[in-house]
């Protein structure tokens, strides 16, 4: 049998940690979910920099997934820009607040941010952005490294803040710091990243979330279905017909 040294197990036992001891900030995040789509508002999507941006991806315009996700879409900040361009752009203080500031996010309106190590400077300015406009923050990140990265790292924000300290219902993805969870014996470079597989289980956590606590509310969640199976595109264009003048991204 196929031997991944314990990768599977490292990223199972990362997700279940997740549904024990998040359960409650997930339930939390849920509702606040529900409660954009019970006011007919957008849930925003922000991921800030890097692999991290990917979690949009996953929720947006997704089968299964819902259709009123904006996502705070930043090509620059994404790895279909290129590596080192993209590594220099999460760091730049004030992009973060630009971006925000382009999409005019206003009082109430709902915004997730992941970022697995919450520190650096476009996801600490988006989040202090969409904060001082009132905007409600879902944070995905991990506390091992807010806590355990010195304060005075150059990849910090220069308020020193925490992902954490700025949102209203926090998500721990327990993401290690470095991310790599695999050691070949042998090899001395840890490989194999876990924070996107885990991020991806939580979006899923979140939308489940929502849609449950939208139907027990009598509420009808707008989702899509796969424009590729038989039916797809009629039953879409209602929501795209709503949302197409909303989302800059459709």
């Amino acid at each position: 049998m196929f031997n991944d040294l314990n990768y599977t197990q490292t990223v199972f036992d990362n997700i279940r940690k997740v549904m024990v001891e998040q359960e409650e900030n997930l339930k939390a995040a849920g509702a606040l979910m529900a409660d954009a789509i019970a006011a007919d508002k957008l849930i925003s999507v922000y991921g800030g920099g890097g692999h991290t941006t990917l979690v949009m991806g996953e929720m947006f315009f997704r089968a299964g997934g819902l259709s009123n996700i904006n996502p705070i879409m930043e090509t620059g900040l994404s790895v279909f820009n290129q590596a080192l361009k993209y590594l220099e752009l999460e760091r730049c203080v004030n992009y973060g607040a630009s971006i925000m500031k382009y999409y005019d996010l206003k009082k109430d309106d709902l915004l997730i941010i992941f970022h697995n190590i919450g520190i650096n400077a476009a996801t600490i300015d988006a989040a202090l952005e969409a904060k001082k406009n009132g905007v409600k923050i879902i944070a995905v990140s991990s506390s091992y490294w807010q806590q355990e990265m010195p304060e005075e790292h150059f990849i910090r924000h220069p308020s020193k803040k925490n992902l954490f300290d700025l949102a209203d219902v926090c998500i721990d993805d327990y993401n290690p710091v470095g991310d790599a969870a695999v050691n070949v014996p042998g090899f001395d470079t840890p490989i194999a990243p876990v924070s996107n597989v885990v991020d991806f289980a939580i979006a899923h956590f979140l939308e489940i979330e929502c849609i449950r606590q939208c139907v027990a509310r009598g509420i009808t969640p707008p989702v899509w279905r796969s424009a590729n199976a038989p039916g797809g595109d009629e039953f879409n264009a209602a929501y795209l017909k709503k949302y197409k003048p909303l989302i800059k991204s459709l």
